[in-house]
């Protein structure tokens, strides 16, 4: 009979696990939920009637620019007037109402039988093929006419804008092939890729650029189509204040992968670098598109659409997300300063020095783990299934939107601040700060089908209650010098004539369960020494003599076999 003992990487895993289970899940949290009031849909005034998906949303310029996928606007007998791969509305006035939007490229689209009155669609003189608000490229325009009625490229905004000024910003927007009769189901939609695009908002409207066709290939990960953040650069090179990385975020079956770009280096794949979980650096060469191993994913778990950004009432960053199961919830969690991945004397508990962090310390996103993911917000479905493309809008309720660097040179400190959006349904005297209320969307199902379907983007505002004492200290608020970034991208133009498209219609993502491997606060990637400590941590400030006992059973069990 042989055994075989434990090593330093399976019982530090152990232990972390033990931890979690019995001290961190029942541990300090700031993230409690006060009240959660359901606003509806959005209304759009300017269209007969408009079913679509998506609804991320960028403020720039003083205007919040909301982004769709597939839009398709009918008669009020739901007869198809338009369809289009994508589209662009600014919020009618967002400070006395949230939800009423303003559509561009707004035309007739012939008589209502019944009462006379002209019908108004979104882009009516196009088709799925050749119109929506991001244009298509030759290459794409060609290959949709060649392919009509079998099978179409769609370009779908996905996420939420990354501001790079107050007046500009820039999305990857996955390139996806849609085939209409897929004899495979989970092959109706394919990744093509990643484009790039720039975003402006002028008085006439938003407009659009596209940096390039295809940016990043679809047989890498689709860094930035769960969320991107710009801001300073590695702490380990020279600083600069007019240099900037941008941090992307992309899912895979298996989590989250991360990547990172300097500002001027976007467009051009080779110059981005990604994070390697058990070397805790960035690496030059990518990971796989299928990799399962968590050990080597940045955060391991399931994930299908969400937003990460930095909130001035927590003094850290968010992620708050829609995971690949249909029950319609919003997660939460909060980088845990309190929890520092590595030795790092820069980066020690309690943030940057011991300072906190700034919404430009995206460094601190590897250098932190993420807190175990909470249940925010369980969204009641419709009568046509489960809700989709769940998204936070943290331009509302929050004078802190843009970091404090993307104003131009000479602004004084209390100059850097937005104007306050969602006054009718709170106002900034009685809020309680930035970002203690919070703007959420998601995609309903009115009525759910392949070429049938009719969506809605509903919307609901969060309201977060104090923040309890942490034992630890709470994370404090940092201070941040003013810059602003050198920018990369051409000067935005005019998009596409705003005009629409004809066959199909919207249609959610497929959300097909993935296994999600149990992870604890972003453990994944560290060195087994870094696992004892971590473990050990929340081992004996969670767990007890008790669960002492417990974890050398399950020790034993696990780690003594016989062969």
């Amino acid at each position: 009979m042989q055994t075989r003992a434990t090593n330093g990487h399976d019982l530090g895993k152990l232990l972390i696990l033990c931890g979690l289970l019995f001290g961190y899940t029942s541990g300090w949290t700031p993230i409690v939920v006060k009240n959660i009031i359901q606003l509806g849909p959005q209304i759009t005034p300017d269209v007969t009637q408009v079913s679509r998906d998506g609804g991320c949303s960028v403020l720039l310029n003083g205007q919040i620019i909301w982004l769709y996928d597939d839009t398709e606007c009918l008669d009020h007998d739901g007869k198809q007037l338009s369809f289009v791969s994508n589209t662009a509305a600014y919020a009618k006035d967002a400070n006395k109402n949230v939800s009423t939007l303003v559509d561009f490229g707004v035309k007739p689209a012939g008589k209502d039988k019944k009462t006379g009155r002209t019908n108004y669609a979104i882009l009516a003189d196009t088709t799925v093929a050749t119109g929506g608000w991001i244009g298509f490229s030759e290459d794409e325009l060609d290959f949709n006419d060649k392919r009509k009625g079998i099978e179409r490229v769609a370009i779908w905004p996905g996420t939420s804008p990354t501001p790079y000024s107050t007046s500009q910003a820039f999305l990857f927007a996955p390139l996806v092939y849609v085939d209409y009769q897929p004899q495979d189901p989970s092959k109706e939609y394919q990744a093509r890729g990643m484009t790039l695009i720039s975003i402006a908002a002028s008085s006439s409207g938003p407009s659009v650029d596209r940096q390039g066709d295809l940016i990043i290939s679809g047989l890498q990960v689709a860094y930035g189509g769960f969320s991107s953040v710009l801001g300073y650069t590695s702490t380990a090179k020279p600083q600069d204040l007019n240099a900037r990385d941008v941090y992307l975020f992309g899912m895979t079956e298996a989590g989250l992968q991360l990547a990172r770009a300097s500002v001027g280096h976007l467009t051009d794949f080779s110059h981005y670098s990604f994070w390697d979980p058990t070397q805790l650096e960035f690496d030059q060469k990518p990971p796989k598109l299928d990799e399962k191993d968590i050990q080597k994913i940045y955060l391991p778990g399931t994930f299908s659409s969400g937003s990460i950004f930095y909130s001035p009432y927590f003094n850290t960053f968010l992620m708050i997300y829609f995971n690949k199961y249909v029950d319609s919830t919003f997660r939460i969690r909060f980088l845990d300063l309190n929890t520092p991945v590595g030795d790092d004397p820069i980066w020690p508990k309690q943030g940057k020095r011991g300072k906190g962090i700034v919404p430009e310390d995206v460094e601190a996103l590897v250098k932190y783990a993420w807190s175990p993911e909470q249940e925010l917000y369980k969204s009641p479905p419709a009568k046509g299934g489960f809700n989709y493309a769940g998204m936070a809008h943290p331009e509302y309720f929050n004078r802190q939107y843009f970091a404090p660097s993307l104003y131009p040179k000479g602004t004084s400190a209390g100059e850097r601040r937005n104007l306050w959006y969602g006054s009718s349904l709170v106002s900034e005297k009685k809020a309680g700060g930035d970002g203690r209320h919070l703007l959420l969307s998601w995609t309903s199902q009115l009525r759910g089908g392949f070429g049938s379907g009719i969506y809605q983007v509903q919307l609901a505002k969060v309201e977060f209650d104090t923040i309890p004492n942490n034992p630890q200290g709470a994370f404090p608020s940092a201070t941040v010098p003013s810059s602003t970034p050198t920018l990369f991208l051409a000067p935005s133009v005019q998009g596409p004539s705003v005009t629409p498209a004809a066959p199909s219609s919207p249609h959610p993502l497929p959300s097909r369960p993935a296994s999600t491997a149990l992870t604890s606060a972003g453990s994944a990637g560290r060195t087994a020494q870094q696992r004892w400590k971590l473990g050990l941590s929340a081992l004996f400030e969670g767990c007890g003599a008790l669960v002492g006992v417990l974890v050398l059973l399950i020790d034993w069990v696990l780690n003594y076999e016989v062969w």
